[in-house]
């Protein structure tokens, strides 16, 4: 639309003026047109890119989503293996469990023809045995009467057992009146021994009497860690070699006794040529024994005994309990 038109018309001149409004406003209409269709591409691309922001949150979660499916999957495929590893261990073990078996069944077969083969053979034992019991039958028919014979003759030898254990007691009434005889005749000659060794020994040191026995302190009569008689000893022992002949000349023959020789040491380990203190307590008694012997004593009458240092009569650690404890016993006893 123009507007009205001024006209400044001279002579000669050209009105201008309409055609350059109808050219601004061409231009006008133009850049609205180009605005509109600016502003529609704004929008559909701010929508576009809306859409592709939603497109991608949404690949995204499908994206985590997969990677956890792929995650699982990955633990169902490690559990499955585990799985499939055990079930061949399982199954490797039923092989080997199958094969015991089809040898135990194999065994098995082999025992089951054996017991019959036994079978039959009890089967032919099992006749013969109904052979034997017939035998048997008319054997114990033959013994049951045999039994009653034999019942009467053991009521008549019950009869003469009473008046033989009536018998028996009083004879073990006798026999034990004679052994407190004799353990009474016994008594009084050990007595007359512990007399006699009294006034042979008299107070000499290193001897002395506990309860039934002499005691002899080793050391008058050997040398530190040895079983050999020294002078001193032989001479002692002699004399009490000369008492016990004495004395078993009058014991009577029927009492039973011997004189018993006890070697005993210190607790202090033996580093001679012994191999412990038991075997040097042993040699001890067997020298005393032997010296004895061959001063005319019954070697029937002797009896030699080690007991090392397991009996000491003196539980001390100092030099004179050491000494009390290293010694020789005698003591007259039955067999």
């Amino acid at each position: 639309m123009a507007g009205p038109r001024l006209s400044r018309r001279g002579p000669g001149a050209e009105d201008y003026w309409p055609g350059f409004v109808d050219a601004l406003a061409t231009l006008l209409l133009v850049v609205v047109f180009l605005l509109s269709l600016f502003i529609a591409a704004q929008f559909t691309l701010g929508r576009a890119l809306s859409n592709r922001d939603a497109e991608l949150a949404r690949l995204n979660t499908r994206l985590t989503d997969l990677a956890d499916m792929l995650a699982l999957e990955k633990d169902t495929r490690k559990s499955r293996e585990e799985r499939i590893t055990l079930l061949r261990a399982t199954l490797d073990q039923k092989n080997a469990e199958l094969v015991g078996l089809k040898e135990s069944l194999a065994s098995t077969e082999a025992t089951s023809l054996g017991m019959q083969t036994a079978l039959d053979e009890e089967k032919e034992i099992s006749q013969k045995a109904r052979d034997e019991i017939v035998i048997l039958s008319a054997q114990i028919a033959a013994l049951s009467k045999q039994l009653a014979q034999l019942n009467a003759a053991l009521e008549a030898a019950e009869q003469k057992d009473k008046k033989q254990k009536t018998q028996i007691v009083n004879l073990g009434k006798r026999l034990n009146a004679a052994l407190a005889q004799k353990v009474s005749e016994l008594a009084r000659y050990k007595s007359e021994f512990f007399g006699r060794l009294l006034e042979v020994l008299g107070d000499r040191e290193g001897i002395h009497v506990v309860g039934d026995r002499f005691v002899f302190e080793t050391d008058i009569l050997f040398a530190s860690g040895s079983a050999e008689l020294n002078p001193d000893g032989r001479e002692s022992l002699a004399q009490i070699a000369a008492a016990i002949i004495d004395v078993a000349d009058e014991i009577p023959a029927d009492i039973d006794w011997v004189i018993r020789v006890d070697g005993h040491t210190d607790s202090i380990p033996i580093r001679s040529g012994y191999a412990s203190n038991w075997e040097l307590s042993a040699a001890r008694a067997i020298s005393v024994v032997k010296f004895f012997v061959r001063a005319g004593v019954p070697p029937k009458r002797l009896v030699a005994a080690g007991f090392g240092e397991f009996h000491p009569i003196d539980r001390g650690r100092s030099a004179e309990a050491l000494a009390r404890n290293r010694r020789i016993e005698l003591k007259m006893d039955s067999r």
